[in-house]
C-alpha cells in the first residue's frame, strides 16, 4: 500500500475528526484514526463507539485498503511539518513508513478491519439546514443543558422538527433556552435528544460553514452530512420534559434595557455576591433599575443604578448571576426584554429588534429566594 498526501490537508482533516477521540478509551483501537484508501480518495474516521466521524480528501494512489494509525502520535507529528507532500508506504505486516522532505518515520499500525463500523440508520427521516444556522442553534442552547447523569435527557439538546419550524431546546431545570427557525422545516414531525459531545464537535466545525447540512435520524441514531464529512451518533434515550409547561404565559412586568450595559453591570455586581448562591437582586421601580448583591460572610456588597424602560408594578426579584451572564452573553441583540410576573416565577429574556425575522429565541431563568 502506498499513497501521497498534502501534510496540511491531512492535518486539517484529522484535527476536525480528532475531537471524537477520548483521552482514555476502554478499547485500544479507539486510540487510532482509520485510514481507508480507495485509489485517489482517502477516508479518515474516528470513533468512541457512541460518536463516529468520517471525512474524505484527495490523494495520489492506485491502491485500496484500510489501516488504523495512532491518533495522538500522528497529530503531534503533523503539527510540526511545513506544507509538503508526505508519502505513506506499507513496509511490512505491522509498520507503515512516512517519508517527508527531510526524514522518514516508521509507525506501527493496526488492521482497519478491527475498527468499529458506524451505526447504520435504517429508514431515516431527513431534514436540511444551513451550517451557520445549525451553529447558531447549538451555540444558543448547548450552554443551558444540564450535567446531571441521573437525568440524562437533560444533558443534551432537544431537536423538535415540524412542518412549520425547527426547534432546539436545552434546560438544566434552573435555566432554559428555546431557539426556533421558521425559515426551515421538516416534512415529518420528529423529536430526538442529541448528546453534548457531537454537538460540541459540530459547533466548532459549523462556525464558518455556510453550506447545507443534511440531518438523517431515526429513533436511535442521527447523522449529519456536510461537504465531504459525516458525523454519526447515538441519541439519548428517553422522553424530554414538557418544557412548554414551565414557560409562564402571563408576564405583565416588562423591562427593556441595553444588553451590553446590563451584562457589564450584572457582571461587576456579581463579584460582590455570595460565592455559593451567586445571588443578585433586581429592584425595579418606574424607570429606575437597581442591581445589588451582598456577601454577608465577608461584608462585601455592591449596588448600581441604571435607567431602563419598564412597564409594570414595582418589583424586587433575585437571580443567580451566573445564569443571567451566560444568557446575556449568548444573545447578539443590542436590546433585551426581561418579562416577569412575580418574584417566585421564572423570568423570560427575549432579544428586541432581532434583524433575523425568522429566528425566535426564548430564554427562561428561574428566580432565587431573596435574603432579606
Amino acid at each position: 500500500m502506498k499513497f501521497i498526501v498534502s501534510s496540511a490537508s491531512l492535518l486539517k482533516e484529522i484535527q476536525i475528526i480528532g475531537g471524537v477521540v477520548n483521552n482514555t478509551n476502554t478499547l485500544p483501537i479507539l486510540d487510532n484514526f482509520l485510514f481507508e484508501i480507495n485509489e485517489e480518495t482517502l477516508t479518515l474516521s474516528a470513533s468512541d463507539l457512541e460518536t463516529t466521524m468520517s471525512t474524505s480528501i484527495k490523494i495520489e494512489s492506485t491502491d485500496k485498503g484500510s489501516i488504523a494509525l495512532p491518533a495522538r502520535l500522528l497529530t503531534d507529528t503533523l503539527k510540526t511539518f511545513a506544507e509538503q507532500p508526505l508519502t505513506f508506504i506499507k513496509t511490512n505486516e505491522n509498520t507503515i513508513e512516512i517519508v517527508a522532505n527531510n526524514g522518514k518515520y516508521a509507525v506501527a499500525f493496526v488492521s482497519g478491519e478491527e475498527f468499529p463500523k458506524p451505526s447504520y440508520i435504517k429508514d431515516p427521516n431527513t431534514t436540511t439546514i444551513k451550517g451557520d444556522v445549525l451553529s447558531t442553534a447549538i451555540n444558543s442552547t448547548l450552554f443551558a443543558s444540564g450535567n446531571d447523569d441521573l437525568r440524562p435527557m437533560m444533558t443534551g439538546v432537544f431537536f423538535q422538527f415540524s412542518s412549520e419550524s425547527l426547534n432546539f431546546v436545552a434546560t438544566d431545570a434552573h435555566k432554559m433556552v428555546k431557539y426556533s427557525r421558521t425559515d426551515f422545516s421538516s416534512e415529518n414531525n420528529a423529536e430526538f435528544i442529541m448528546p453534548k459531545k457531537p454537538l460540541q464537535i459540530l459547533k466548532a466545525i459549523m462556525t464558518s460553514y455556510i453550506g447545507d447540512v443534511k440531518i438523517e435520524y431515526n429513533d436511535n441514531n442521527a447523522q449529519f452530512i456536510f461537504d465531504s464529512s459525516t458525523l454519526t451518533c447515538r441519541l439519548i434515550d428517553g422522553k424530554y420534559p414538557n418544557y412548554e409547561a414551565v414557560i409562564p404565559k402571563e408576564n405583565p412586568n416588562i423591562l427593556k434595557i441595553d444588553r451590553a450595559l446590563f451584562l457589564n453591570s450584572v457582571r461587576r455586581v456579581s463579584y460582590f455576591s455570595n460565592k455559593t448562591t451567586h445571588q443578585i437582586r433586581l429592584n425595579i421601580a418606574g424607570s429606575s433599575l437597581i442591581i445589588s448583591a451582598e456577601d454577608f460572610d465577608y461584608s462585601n456588597k455592591a449596588e448600581e443604578r441604571m435607567e431602563c424602560d419598564y412597564k409594570g408594578e414595582d418589583l424586587q426579584i433575585g437571580f443567580n448571576s451566573r445564569f443571567l451572564i451566560e444568557m446575556l452573553n449568548n444573545l447578539n441583540t443590542e436590546t433585551i426584554q426581561l418579562s416577569m410576573s412575580l418574584p417566585n416565577r421564572a423570568g423570560l429574556i427575549y432579544p428586541v429588534d432581532n434583524p433575523e425575522k425568522s429566528e425566535h429565541i426564548t430564554m427562561l431563568v428561574m428566580p432565587v429566594m431573596l435574603n432579606d
